[in-house]
């Protein structure tokens, strides 16, 4: 039993560890910083890359068409190669709606070396800098944005004196699945990229959430934004990296006013969503990725196992080392589920789904060496990288 207690103990200092020392990644009351309203209000480009994306649009335009902002604004959604009619439904919705100027572009298909989101994204700025805006707010096709939230952004960046500023949208958690997993993504991502130190300038720790960024369009042309990444699969990291890596000053917290209206409904979805590139993050290196099911397993799955184990073989030092840590992995969980407004009960059977995050992994692995790579809307892109290739 002496291997079960000190591997039990081993998890248990890991939790006690990332409790204090992790920049408190488990707490959700980061929200956007102090702000107060500008004298004059900067112009702004909303770029919004859309692929196939008829089912949620009727949702998420007309409320960026609403924006309650006071300066001068205006979207521009390119229409990225879609074979459900995404522009025209773009155009009809704005013709219905009204609200601000709409422009709808398409970029054809990306060439070697681009993802096709950042592609877009390329087309949307270049449409954009006609109008020479201050910023340009960077939002996702599926994201729905209350009617003050581009004025509560521009304020939070100018009060802070951000370049970047970023919310991490609140998922939808309608499904069981969604209960189940969702979550934990947003808190998992926390632990990977704590909120806290992103913030801080000259520290290493850079992420932003790619459904909501509102950049400082010199900040964007002093880091090459979008070129410097036009190989990134996770392109909200590697913008927040080029950002940050260029002098600026970066911000990312959890949303008021920004929702995600895509549905996951099955467990399938959600895989998808997590596998097309888990094994990107983690720079297609075996080492790392068995760095990381280690890790996993034991911060995770050895809490519940050592206590189960404990109490079986009558190992009283094993099962309270796995039970504390187990008690100490719930209580980290809480506030997130509180955030998603779900039932605390859920917090015990976290070890559950980080086992599934687990096997995601390693299915992201595994279609990387079948060629198959990061999968999203009919495109592949065998070797997708997450680092900043050239300056």
């Amino acid at each position: 039993m002496s291997a079960v207690v000190w591997t039990a103990v081993g998890s248990l200092a890991a939790w006690v560890w990332l409790l204090l020392g992790q920049g408190f990644f488990w707490r959700t009351d980061l929200r956007l910083p102090p702000r107060r309203e500008p004298d004059t209000w900067p112009s702004v480009c909303i770029v919004v890359p859309a692929r196939d994306e008829a089912a949620v649009l009727p949702q998420s335009l007309p409320s960026l068409l609403a924006q309650d902002y006071p300066g001068q604004a205006e979207v521009f959604l390119v229409d990225d190669g879609s074979s459900d009619g995404t522009g025209q439904l773009a155009l009809d919705l704005a013709r219905r709606h009204g609200g601000l100027p709409l422009t709808v572009g398409s970029p054809g298909e990306p060439p070697a070396g681009w993802t096709g989101k950042l592609w877009a994204v390329r087309h949307g700025i270049a449409l954009a800098r006609a109008r020479e805006p201050e910023f340009l707010l960077l939002t996702d096709a599926d994201i729905a944005h209350d009617p003050d939230s581009l004025r509560e952004l521009v304020a939070a960046a100018h009060t802070g004196g951000f370049d970047l500023v970023s919310q991490m949208a609140r998922l939808r958690v309608e499904s069981v699945w969604e209960r189940l997993v969702v979550p934990a993504f947003v808190y998992f991502f926390a632990q990977l990229y704590p909120f806290r130190w992103i913030a801080v300038r000259g520290g290493r720790t850079a992420a932003a959430a790619g459904g909501c960024v509102l950049l400082r369009t010199e900040a964007a042309e002093r880091a090459r934004i979008p070129d410097a990444i036009r190989h990134a699969v996770i392109d909200d990291v590697a913008l927040a990296r080029a950002v940050k890596g260029s002098g600026g000053h970066i911000w990312l917290g959890l949303a008021e006013r920004v929702d995600s209206v895509r549905p996951y409904p099955r467990l399938h979805d959600l895989w998808r969503m997590v596998s097309r590139s888990a094994y990107a993050q983690l720079r297609h290196s075996p080492l790392l990725l068995a760095g990381t099911v280690l890790g996993l397993a034991l911060v995770y799955l050895v809490p519940p196992v050592t206590l189960v184990v404990g109490l079986v073989a009558g190992s009283g030092a094993a099962a309270a080392a796995g039970g504390l840590a187990w008690l100490v992995m719930t209580a980290t969980y809480v506030p997130m589920l509180r955030y998603y407004r779900q039932p605390l009960w859920l917090a015990p059977l976290l070890p559950g789904t980080a086992f599934l995050y687990l096997l995601m992994t390693v299915d992201s692995a595994v279609q990387h060496y079948r060629g198959r790579g990061a999968a999203w809307k009919g495109r592949t892109y065998a070797r997708p990288d997450t680092a900043l290739d050239e300056r």
